[in-house]
């Protein structure tokens, strides 16, 4: 194989690692959809008590 080939195959090469690089990178920082809708619903939850003016309650106590 001829020097200038190999260069180019490693430049490419190189190229393609840093970008898979900076795509996990920015996977890593954002946060996992579920945890993201998670945050949505008690968001929801969270206005609607605010426009109706009702206290929060425990949805898992029962009445003995």
């Amino acid at each position: 194989m001829h020097a200038d080939v190999h260069l180019q195959l490693h430049r490419l090469h190189a190229t393609e690692l840093h970008h898979d690089a900076a795509t996990d990178r920015t996977r890593a920082l954002a946060p996992a959809p579920a945890l993201r809708v998670q945050i949505g619903w008690k968001l929801v939850e969270f206005g609607l008590r605010l426009a109706t003016n009702r206290p929060a309650t425990d949805h898992f106590t029962t009445a003995a």
